[in-house]
């Protein structure tokens, strides 16, 4: 039967069927077993069922005849290599049964070890191995995990039965229960079994493992394995293979165990082996955190021999994957066996890192160096730390699991911490240990802290895929989840108590920090002048102050694609001649006002050309309605009738007259200048002065005047007029000869606006899309209200993505690709961007490339996002 028709594919020293090209049809773990087979390494055989087997089962509920017969051939075929029998008494084949889809999802799925054993294989196992007392430890793990797994058996109830026997034993780990420990806590699984499902535990290895095979294919749409797909938007998978393999023991003893490992660190990405181990273990042993592992450079100590093999296994993977991989092993009996491969998860720190490295190395190229690196990744190496000079109160330390710096209030459950941040608090989840039901709380949490596990657990693994700051294992924390308190060395805290965690040195602090801003290294600017030899867009940045320029062009920015000037207004020096100017009953009134105002925006003006010199600066005309910048409430409007010697009658009358029932379709942008063109005359003025005064200080200064919520062409064609009359009577009243360059233009914001482009671009240097209230008015949603029901259209499936985040590129898309064709008609050299928050996000700029649009513009920490997306956007064309 030709591969490609296959559902069941076998690995191993008789035959493998299957190679790493084949992830869609084995899953990734499958896949990885079958290519770690060819490359000769010490892998145990086994099989794997194909992903459209699970599909074919969620759609009929249930395994085909063809299927169960596939099955008890490969297992007759596994026996033969092993020379064990599935079931056998005297020489028992046990089995490992894992999920795997095509793309690694930690912790969505489950894993049963064991499988096989019952009350007679037991003791024909314990025979084999001459050593009962790990028999019996086989064999409580698998009723435990075939439980919870296959029976979702609440995983408390096993954990309080084995604290109880250990208690009872006088002992602190799993590891050091006798046979007869082991022989009661057997029993009491059973009985916790029967309690919970009404049936014995199950004799028939067959029945076990069809069962098993059923629970792996159930996972697949469990609500935490369909909600970790939905955050991390994986689509278009058929489901997830099983992967049945034969079992070796990391808990045979002193001479066995089994650990975890990455090929290089995936928190810095510092080339050496890194990861954990325990001796005399099973291999959830390590991922659950259950027992603290150590570090597996100490297994120098313990098996040197196997250390050095390890070292030359973690290079043959490389140079074969040329990546960084994360793997499992079991050691058994002092020989080495490999369990798994796959690409390493790291943080954007150590992506960077890796990837130039291995340019270097030669074992990828610039492109692919490029186009490995996940673009949003680049932001966690923009994540503060906190201020080495502060004082802090370290409670204790825990292990360093993912980077970055992160401080709030304490939720003890994942649902609490959901529901505190939808509050707006900044929360750090604190667990025992995290599991996958906690997956919702994780991805809302700030930072996470764990009492038990290590830098491979899964709060580690989850929080670095996501650069959230974690600390782990801080034993010394005794946590009430009931209570919903915390202990440290006898010090309690409560859920309204603020602590910090440290991800770089592992410290929990009292109370929150001051942070600072992280040191980028030079691997990064490294990777972004390659980004920026290789991309044809421009990326400007999102800045309002002279500071945010500077950071911005530190961070590689381009000139600036927004000025929003309203946010000038509102510092305490200025805030009151704008409100005097807004009650004014005159234009006389009015430009009283604007001329103390004038001062001050000149100046912000100045310091921006200053610190953008050479670069331009767009900046946007007053846009927000009026009624934004006047207190709201009595007492606010009384202060302020006191400041400006009026009644407060007057203020509110003029309050009362500004209101509006929907203000962002209101009195705003252009139209406020075409009601009060002397706010236009006295910005316009501003920054025609400011570019005048630069220039004689030898500043090159590039101005571009943005006239917003243009809907026609007749608004734009007034107002550019009335912006013209000001610079040249300011360039005649400062006696300025020289060449004064300022662009006119117009953010296209209102889908009016996009359909008549090709008359608007008459009277426009350049189009600026405000894709915010684009997409508002294009989809008709209010981005302030649309969080009540965008969640439902989310999971629903009706909509891909948040419209806000990613742009809506059929609809909104669409408005912006015909603007900027039919711009371009009237206007070849028309200059087009976009300035709303998708200028930021890798998928909006991979449209904004294929469009032709000229640059991108975004916050200024976005900005290094900014220039990968746009170079793999280039790359991937």
């Amino acid at each position: 039967m030709p591969i490609k028709q296959k559902q069941i594919f076998y690995f191993g020293k008789t035959r493998t069927d299957g190679n790493t090209q084949m992830k869609q049809e084995l899953g990734g773990k499958g896949a990885n077993l079958a290519e770690m087979t060819h490359l000769g390494l010490p892998v145990p055989p086994g099989f794997t069922i194909g992903t459209a087997i699970c599909a074919d089962y969620v759609e009929k509920g249930k395994l085909s005849e063809r299927v169960l017969k596939g099955v008890q051939e490969n297992l007759l075929l596994l026996e033969k290599e092993t020379g064990k029998q599935f079931g056998s008494i005297d020489q028992p084949l046990l089995l490992s049964v894992r999920s795997g889809a095509a793309v690694s999802m930690p912790g969505m799925m489950d894993t049963i070890l064991n499988l096989g054993l019952n009350d007679e294989t037991v003791e024909g196992l314990a025979r084999a191995a001459q050593d009962r007392r790990f028999a019996l430890d086989a064999y409580r793990r698998l009723i435990n995990m075939f439980g919870e797994v296959v029976k979702g058996i609440e995983h408390h109830l096993f954990e309080q039965s084995l604290d109880t026997l250990k208690a009872r034993h006088k002992v602190k780990e799993d590891s050091e229960l006798n046979e007869q420990g082991l022989e009661a806590l057997i029993s009491a699984y059973k009985q916790i079994y029967k309690k919970a499902t009404g049936q014995p535990f199950p004799q028939d290895p067959g029945h076990q493992l069809r069962e098993a095979i059923e629970a792996v294919f159930k996972s697949w749409n469990t609500p935490r394995a369909i909600h970790y797909r939905n955050l991390n938007q994986i689509n278009n998978l058929h489901g997830t293979a099983v992967n049945i393999q034969s079992m070796v023991f990391g808990n045979l003893g002193d001479e066995s165990g089994t650990g975890v490992a990455f090929t290089r660190h995936p928190a810095t990405g510092e080339d050496q082996l890194y990861g954990e181990f325990l001796i005399n273990a099973q291999g959830e042993d390590v991922v659950a955190g259950l027992r603290t592992p150590r570090p597996v450079v100490e297994m120098q100590q313990w098996k040197p021999q196997i250390y050095q093999q390890l070292v030359k296994i973690k290079t043959i993977l490389e140079r074969h994957y040329k990546d960084m991989q994360d793997i499992e092993f079991t050691v058994e009996n002092g020989k080495l066996y490999m369990l798994q491969t796959r690409t390493g998860k790291r943080t954007g720190l150590a992506a960077v890192r890796i990837a130039v490295e291995m340019v270097r190395q030669r074992r990828i190229d610039k492109k692919t160096a490029l186009l490995r690196i996940r673009a949003d990744d680049i932001n966690q190496l923009l994540l503060p730390s906190f201020d080495q000079k502060a004082r802090r109160e370290v409670l204790t330390r825990g292990i360093a699991a993912s980077p970055g710096a992160a401080s709030g209030v304490l939720a003890f459950s994942a649902d609490e911490a959901v529901a505190r941040a939808e509050k707006n608090e900044k929360v750090l989840l604190v667990r025992r240990e995290t599991s996958p039901e906690d997956i919702h709380g994780m991805h809302v949490a700030t930072g996470i802290l764990t009492a038990m596990g290590g830098a491979t657990s899964h709060a580690a693994v989850v929080a670095r895929g996501w650069g959230k700051c974690c600390v782990a294992g801080a034993h010394e924390l005794e946590i009430d989840e009931r209570r919903k308190t915390l202990k440290i060395k006898g010090q309690s805290f409560s859920g309204d108590d603020v602590l910090s965690l440290d991800g770089a040195t592992g410290e929990v602090i009292r109370g929150a920090l001051p942070t600072s801003e992280p040191d980028l290294g030079s691997e990064f600017a490294t990777l972004m002048q390659w980004a920026d030899q290789v991309r044809r867009l421009g990326v400007r940045a999102n800045a309002d102050s002279p500071s945010d320029a500077r950071r911005a062009r530190e961070l590689g920015a381009e000139g600036i694609g927004l000025c929003r000037t309203e946010h000038m207004f509102f510092d305490e020096n200025r805030i009151l001649f704008m409100r005097e100017m807004i009650v004014a009953e005159t234009e006389q009134q009015r430009r009283v006002a604007l001329n103390k105002l004038l001062p001050f925006q000149r100046r912000d003006f100045e310091g921006l050309f200053k610190a953008m010199h050479g670069l331009p600066v767009t900046i946007r005309l007053l846009d927000p309605p009026l009624h934004e910048f006047l207190p709201q409430d009595a007492r606010a409007q009384r202060a302020l009738a006191r400041d400006l010697g009026i009644s407060p009658a007057r203020i509110k009358k003029r309050v009362d007259q500004l209101h509006e029932v929907n203000p962002m379709l209101g009195h705003r942008g252009c139209r406020l200048s075409i009601t009060y063109p002397e706010v236009l005359q006295m910005q316009v003025r501003a920054i025609t002065e400011a570019a005048i005064n630069c220039l004689h200080k030898d500043i090159d200064v590039q101005p571009e005047i943005m006239i917003p919520l243009v809907g026609m062409d007749s608004e734009l064609q007034l107002l550019r007029e009335q912006a013209e009359d000001v610079i040249a009577a300011t360039q005649k009243r400062k006696k300025y000869t020289g060449e004064l360059r300022i662009q006119i233009g117009t953010m296209i914001e209102i889908p009016r606006a996009a359909l008549t482009a090709d008359a608007i671009a008459a009277h426009a240097d350049f189009f600026s899309f405000g894709t915010n209230d684009l997409t508002q008015m294009t989809l008709g949603f209010s981005r302030d209200d649309a969080k009540s029901f965008l969640p439902d259209y989310l999971s629903q499936g009706i909509i891909a993505q948040d419209p806000f985040q990613s742009m809506d590129i059929t609809g909104v898309g669409q408005l912006v690709r015909m603007a900027v064709a039919n711009g371009r008609n009237t206007r070849s050299e028309l200059k087009c961007g976009i300035c709303g928050e998708h200028g930021g996000d890798p998928a909006s700029i991979a449209f904004c490339h294929t469009t032709g649009l000229d640059y991108v513009s975004c916050s200024p920490f976005r900005v290094p996002v900014a220039r990968l997306a746009a170079a793999q956007a280039h790359l991937s064309s």
